[in-house]
This record gives C-alpha cells, structure tokens and sequence, in this order.
C-alpha cells in the first residue's frame, strides 16, 4: 500500500486546503441533510439498513412509504457515501505527505479519524433505523457527527501547520477559559437534541417523542447559550488585556457573529412555533458555531509553518555508513 501512495503526486498547498475545506464542508453537511429527512418525515422511508426496503438497496414502489420520501432518506445515505469519499481524500493526501515527510506523525493520525468516523456515523445511522427513530437515537446520531466537524478543522488547520509542540498564543487562565468555552459548545449542543427529541420533528409521524415540557427544555437550552456567550465574553477580555494577535481577534469576532445569529434564529423558531426550513437553518447555524468555535481554539495556539519539500519526491535512502538521510 505504501509503494501505491508514493506514486501519487505529492498535493500542492492550494489542493490541501481544497480537501480540508470540503472534510469540513461535508462533514457539516451530513448534519444538515439529516436534519432534512427529519423535518420531511422520511426518516423511515429507506424503513431498514443497508438495504432502503427488503430486497432493495435503492427505493422502490412500496404501499407504505411515499416515493418523495424514499428518494430524501436514500438521498442522504449517497450523501454519506460522499463525505466518506472525502475523508478518504484527505486520508491519502496526509499519508503522501507523511511519506515525504516523516515527521507530519499528527496530520495522519487526524486524516484517519474521518474515514472510520464516517463509517461509525453510517453504522449509528443504521441503528437509528432500526429502532424506528427513538429519540435518543437520533441524538446519538446528530452528536456523532460534532466530533468529526471539529476533527476536520484540526485537519485543515493541520495541513498548513508544523509539528512543533503547541505554543499558546494565550494566558494560561484563558486558555483553561477557552477549555471552558468548548464544554459549553457541547452543551448547548447535547441539550438542543433534547429539545428536538420533545419536538414535533421525530422523522416520522409514528415516532415516539419525549415526554417532556418542550419549553422549559427550549429555556434551558437557551440558558446554556447564555453561558456559552458569557464565557466568550469573559475569553474577549482576557485576549484584550494580553494583547492578542489579530488573527486571533479576528477569529474571536467570527464566533461572536455566528454564536449570536444563531441564538436569535433559535428565538426565531421556537416563536414561529418551529417550522421545518428554520429546524434546518438550525440545524446549519449549530454546524458553524461548532466550525467556528474549533478555529477559535485553533487559532490560540501556534505549531509553526509546514516546510513542503518542493519536489514532493520521496526521501532516498542514506549512503553506506552515513547517519544521516538527505532528501532528494
């Protein structure tokens, strides 16, 4: 395998980024999709896995489930398999990089977290089926998803930085803020798939729904957006009085903008009584929190350059009874 990943073409800068923006892009994207086929009810439209219906990997004509709805579920399913061919994208480009220079240890290791994340996410999802949508496996399966958009922006970050141990570009009391700021991220996250659980949106209309007061679950989801804002607010002050880098601020400024929308289309939809396009948005508006916040904390930290060998070629082996290896 190795000798098969030393003939591609070492990836130029611009095809780096290119691969980490789309790891980033589709794995955000699945959470959308998915938020699609929940709001449409077709959560059960492919009612098995991997097959969509008994027999069939792909819709067919069945007296039970609507065609459109078919088609939104088995959607999704080929989506995944994109996300998938992404991840391996990345993989192989870390591990040709890797090749040329052996010490890029931790892009690899990060490249190969999408792959078999996307394959737990697929196996999830088929649980999730299987158990004809209970809620909590729904929230199981949207929270799967949030490490694997993190670890994407690490890979992106990953791709142009070195391997030099982290230098924070921050206090120690704000980096442990900043610590603070992602369990808060989490969070708003996790109780936003309680919310949703108690909410009319189940995926299909035989769905079993928690039984609990949808608004005081809202309020408590919007309380921990709160303190998510409030330590943001906190990190901000922190940055000011240490002087910060502009590339940092304008990164703090970024979440601020993202974090703050997002609370006001969250107000938004549960005033309108949560209609289905505002659920997605959500869905979209929780994904850029995340992306933002992870480049936030990237951005807090400094690795150094990546040194690309400009030939991309492969290290040739030392003379006899020299010590050291001289690239090629």
């Amino acid at each position: 395998m190795k000798s098969l990943i030393a003939r591609l073409p070492y990836p130029s800068r611009p095809l780096q980024r290119v691969i980490g923006v789309a790891a980033v892009v589709t794995q955000a994207g699945i959470a959308v999709t998915g938020s699609v086929v929940r709001v449409t009810g077709s959560g059960l439209g492919c009612p098995t896995w991997p097959q969509c219906v008994p027999g069939s990997l792909v819709p067919v004509d069945h007296p039970e489930y609507h065609a459109l709805n078919q088609w939104i579920e088995f959607g999704n399913r080929l989506f995944t398999g994109g996300v998938f061919v992404v991840a391996i994208l990345a993989m192989l480009a870390a591990w040709r990089i890797k090749l040329a220079q052996p010490h890029r240890r931790r892009l690899v290791a990060l490249a190969w977290t999408l792959p078999g994340g996307v394959v737990l996410q697929a196996v999830i999802g088929g649980i999730t089926v299987l158990a004809k949508l209970e809620w909590w496996t729904v929230a199981i399966h949207f929270l799967a998803t949030t490490p694997l958009i993190w670890l994407a922006v690490l890979l992106l970050q990953a791709f142009g930085e070195g391997e030099e141990k982290p230098r924070l570009l921050v206090s120690p009391p704000a980096h442990k803020t900043l610590i603070a700021l992602v369990v808060a991220m989490w969070a708003v996250l996790a109780a936003g798939t309680v919310v949703t659980g108690a909410g009319p949106h189940g995926g299909d209309p035989s769905t079993h729904r928690l039984n609990a007061p949808i608004d005081v679950l809202a309020q408590a989801h919007g309380s921990l957006l709160v303190a998510y804002l409030l330590i943001l607010a906190v990190f901000g002050l922190m940055l000011f009085r240490a002087g910060a880098p502009t590339r940092l601020w304008r990164t703090y400024g970024v979440v601020w903008a993202v974090a703050v929308a997002q609370g006001m289309l969250g107000s938004a939809q549960y005033a309108l009584g949560v209609p289905e396009a505002l659920v997605s948005f959500h869905v979209l508006g929780s994904a850029v929190v995340l992306i933002a916040t992870a480049a936030l904390w990237c951005a807090a930290r400094d690795r150094g350059l990546a040194a690309e060998p400009e030939s991309g070629r492969l290290p040739e082996p030392a003379a006899s009874g020299s010590r050291e290896v001289t690239p090629a």
